[in-house]
């Protein structure tokens, strides 16, 4: 038997022995699963720590992202990636809510990719209603924001519609609009949602 073999055969023998030992002395019990799964971790639930994002749930295009907190309810956020007609991820979308807000009553951050023409702004349309522009606020690695401020009406808009259009422009076509989806499904149920946490 060769010296690799010999040192296997006896780290196995030693586990095996050691085992038998703890299950006579009965110290194999169900709060030491390490020595029911032979000394193998079986893991515990990833439950969020203090300060990680998290999705908490899904309705329709919107899922809901929280940070976990150290209070009873976490702060949450509805979010959707918004693709182009082709399928590519172009832009974010986040939605919160503004707890007693005087003109708005909701906000919403858009982040579109770096070569965004920021001069001409961001607009947002809701169905078929006259779009707003909308200032981009900065860029960074992750893109070009831009934050909006909702008002009653129009967040009653976007619970009662079913699309809403994000226009941007690319600095390497500056006289083509680029006319992104947003998919409004479920976003009454994904509201209200995050109200409650925000609100208490």
């Amino acid at each position: 038997m060769s010296k690799t073999l010999r040192v296997i055969a006896l780290l196995l023998a030693t586990g095996i022995a050691g085992m038998a030992q703890a299950q006579e002395d009965g110290a194999a019990t169900e709060a030491e699963p390490e020595a029911d799964a032979g000394g193998l971790s079986m893991g515990e639930e990833a439950t969020p720590l203090v300060g990680d994002t998290y999705r908490a749930s899904t309705h329709g295009a919107w899922q809901i992202n929280c940070v976990k907190t150290e209070e009873e309810k976490d702060p949450c956020q509805m979010y959707q990636l918004i693709k182009d007609p082709q399928g590519n991820p172009v832009a974010e979308l986040t939605v919160f809510d503004v707890p007693n807000g005087a003109q708005a009553v909701a906000g919403a951050t858009v982040v579109s990719p770096l070569g965004t023409l920021l001069t001409t702004q961001m607009t947002l349309a809701i169905g078929d209603g006259q779009g707003k522009r909308y200032p981009f606020s900065w860029c960074d690695q992750a893109g070009c924001v831009s934050r909006l401020g909702l008002t009653g009406a129009e967040l009653l808009a976007l619970q009662n519609g079913t699309s809403a259009t994000v226009t941007i422009r690319s600095i390497q076509a500056p006289d083509q609009k680029i006319n992104l989806d947003v998919s409004l499904e479920g976003f009454t149920a994904a509201f209200k949602e995050i109200q409650v946490p925000n609100t208490q």
